[in-house]
């Protein structure tokens, strides 16, 4: 974090005399930090020029855009992959389910590294991985070796998601109005990737051969591995260590909860199986959290949680990941199930609900924020998501793309643009500046696993209401609207939780205050 005030030289061996009395205020919260103490660490929130700055915020997009396109291009590929590879009718979906548990487990170590090892390594480090992962992957002949590909890409990515969110606040966060603009460009990047991804799985897999979806992230990652040192800036590593067995028992307690999570729908909610996981799953998490109470250097520090709001907004991204994703997902299959779209047209159906969240998120999101406040924007938002997906319920079997689809999906949408800058936002800059990596881990874990659960919880309620019959239209129908009216109940509940747990908070424009720090 910079600061335009006056601050006389501090050489790396001296402190500055009066410097623990001087504080930065953080933008878009009120709570005080410490400012930088040596001539290194001021070094370390030096920004660079202001144009290579907004070309590194479209490499930080690009990533955001990877990461969630890489879960999306997939679908279509699936049936080319199941005949080629010998992959079984359940062993299929774990092309995706391997991504999402390697993403998921591996976020909140992602976090803690890029706060010990400096953000812009730690980036390039995803990248390195997602690369190889997506060699592997393409180049896979056997089940075993394809799901260790998608497993390796996912691992990159959990440290590509909190790293760049770092990179964001170091470099936009000296004020309210760059971190509110820049937040929500990298916001729409998420939706564009979605969409991409059903657009470009759809080509590929028509023109060339489905390992294409997943070279297509080589010449990307290059670009990506290029760009990175000449754009980021550089934070030197700092002093710590690493909490390797709570790392083990978080990563191994958030992948076997995503584990039995997405198994559910297949092997039963009741089954002892996905009781044994969640078991598992939450000793693991219990474990984790009494070594971080006991360590001097946890991985997360369990203070973090007291930050105001903090846990509020990861509630709200919670919730979001578990409305919207199944929406998305279901929306698509009703698409094709039963109106009849082939896969390219679906994904064009999507456009206009994408589009319309990319330019109220870059647009309208951060105008509107300035003026009501982050706790009004996520309130109204989720209620908005919330009536978006009720109406999305009253879908038809013998229903159209203008009547059932573009209406009830842009009101959703607009929800989305409105609650999802605000609670990112509050989420990242409601922690401690040193602990940028890990306030935009958790936000992530936050997310996922929201997503995770909320599409296996809806397929759960999919198939109870008759979405598993294929080829009867009206159950189909009947299985997506039972989807719908879930995910704004969802939406409804986490509008209300928000009302009741977040602070309010000011909506002026918190500049740094200006300090003199004397030698």
């Amino acid at each position: 974090m910079s600061s335009k005030s006056s601050i006389s030289p501090c050489t790396p061996t001296k402190r500055c005399a009066d410097v623990t009395q001087a504080r930065l205020r953080h933008p878009l919260t009120t709570q005080a930090s410490p400012i930088p103490r040596t001539g290194k660490e001021l070094r370390m929130s030096t920004q660079p020029k202001s144009t290579r700055k907004w070309w590194a915020l479209a490499l930080i997009a690009a990533a955001q855009f990877m990461v969630i396109m890489d879960t999306s291009i997939i679908g279509v590929a699936l049936p080319q992959m199941q005949s080629d590879l010998g992959f079984s009718q359940e062993g299929l979906t774990w092309v995706f389910n391997a991504y999402v548990i390697a993403f998921g487990g591996l976020l909140l170590l992602g976090g803690r590294l890029s706060d010990l090892f400096g953000a812009r390594r730690v980036f390039s480090a995803g990248w390195l991985i997602l690369l190889i992962g997506s060699v592997v992957a393409g180049a896979a002949g056997n089940v075993a070796v394809e799901l260790a590909g998608r497993a390796v890409q996912g691992a990159g990515a959990a440290l590509i998601a909190p790293s760049a969110l770092t990179l964001l606040m170091m470099l936009f966060g000296s004020t309210q109005k760059e971190m509110t603009k820049a937040l929500s460009i990298y916001g729409a990047a998420a939706p564009a990737g979605g969409t991409a991804g059903v657009f470009l799985g759809g080509v590929i897999t028509e023109y060339t051969s489905w390992p294409w979806v997943f070279y297509l992230n080589i010449p990307i990652a290059v670009i990506a591995l290029i760009a990175t040192p000449l754009l980021m800036p550089n934070a030197p590593a700092r002093t710590g260590s690493i909490d390797f067995l709570g790392a083990l028992a978080v990563t191994a307690g958030l992948a076997v909860g995503v584990f039995g999570i997405v198994r559910a729908p297949d092997v039963g909610w009741g089954s002892g199986q996905t009781w044994l996981a969640l078991a598992v799953s939450a000793a693991l998490l219990g474990a984790f959290v009494l070594i971080q109470s006991k360590r001097r250097e946890p991985l997360v520090r369990l203070g973090i949680f007291k930050a105001p709001n903090l846990g509020a907004a990861n509630i709200a991204q919670l919730v979001l990941g578990a409305a919207w994703i199944p929406m998305w997902f279901f929306l698509n299959l009703y698409l094709q199930q039963v109106l009849g779209y082939s896969a390219f047209p679906a994904g064009a159906a999507l456009l206009p609900m994408t589009i319309f969240v990319m330019l109220g998120m870059v647009v309208v999101a951060p105008r509107a924020m300035a003026r009501f406040g982050a706790k009004a924007m996520i309130v109204t938002g989720l209620l908005v998501l919330g009536i978006g997906l009720g109406w999305m319920s009253l879908i038809r079997p013998t229903g159209n793309f203008w009547v059932d689809v573009l209406p009830a999906s842009l009101v959703a949408a607009a929800g989305m643009t409105l609650a999802f800058i605000p609670s990112l936002g509050t989420a990242i800059s409601a922690a401690r500046p040193e602990e940028g990596g890990l306030a935009s881990g958790i936000v992530n874990v936050s997310y996922q696993v929201g997503s995770a659960v909320g599409l296996a919880v809806m397929t759960a309620i999919a198939a109870v209401f008759g979405a598993d019959q294929l080829g009867d239209l009206t159950e189909l129908t009947n299985g997506f609207s039972a989807v719908f009216l879930g995910a704004a109940a969802i939406a409804v509940v986490g509008a209300a939780i928000t009302a009741i747990v977040m602070r309010s908070t000011k909506v002026d424009d918190p500049r740094p205050v200006q300090s003199t720090v004397n030698s």
